[in-house]
């Protein structure tokens, strides 16, 4: 019991998880504006480092909060759930540099239009994602509890519209492009932009779990 009493009830997961969902939305933002200038190498590397410090920040988020179960006796949603989503969330960031990085080590020459419209997407299902963390800590209010399923469908509707995109993209790419070293760096990078997608739809079913059992 002493023990018990010596150790923190409730860490401050959610303002933890508030902090990387920021760095999600905020590294979305910077590599789409990075697809955007793509042509433009001083701000390609701008933005691509950007997107390096939102993931490194991101990272030690996701440390933190690991520690932080280990320390804390009573958390304020179950640990499994808490352990499961910091992570889905820092696989979003890991796949939004892992493809900054591609496309610069495949030295893509140009950005495809498909490749901004699957940009586009993940910076707004990135964006969803950062809004479903902030409703989490009031879960217990039904209006809340609504708002953040209706958030979590969102992301669904927005990872059939970038599996839709992607599908069109490589049908395009098979079709018209001719250069297979080219067709190669595309099929990856296409393929990589939207799992960032599907690695949102985790955090929305994750998210959907946490409402269910805590509203």
């Amino acid at each position: 019991m002493l023990f018990g009493k010596l150790l923190p009830k409730e860490g401050n997961f959610f303002e933890l998880f508030n902090e990387h969902g920021a760095k999600i939305a905020e590294g979305a933002r910077a590599f789409m504006a990075m697809c955007e200038n793509y042509s433009d190498i001083t701000l390609r590397e701008k933005y691509a480092a950007e997107v390096d410090a939102y993931e490194h920040h991101a990272d030690r988020v996701t440390a933190e909060v690991n520690r932080l179960l280990h320390r804390t006796f009573i958390t304020p949603i179950d640990r499994e759930q808490i352990h499961s989503l910091i992570n889905a969330m820092d696989d979003i960031l890991d796949l939004l540099q892992d493809s900054s990085e591609t496309m610069q080590l495949y030295d893509v020459r140009s950005i495809p239009e498909d490749v901004l419209r699957l940009a586009e997407l993940s910076a707004k299902c990135c964006e969803r994602v950062q809004h479903a963390v902030t409703l989490l800590p009031k879960l217990s209010q039904p209006q809340t509890a609504e708002a953040a399923i209706k958030t979590c469908e969102e992301i669904d509707k927005l990872e059939s519209d970038a599996d839709r995109v992607m599908r069109s993209a490589m049908s395009r790419l098979f079709r018209e492009q001719e250069d297979v070293r080219e067709l190669i760096k595309l099929k990856a990078i296409y393929e990589q932009l939207e799992s960032i997608s599907d690695r949102c739809e985790d955090v929305a079913n994750l998210i959907e779990g946490i409402v269910l059992e805590n509203s």
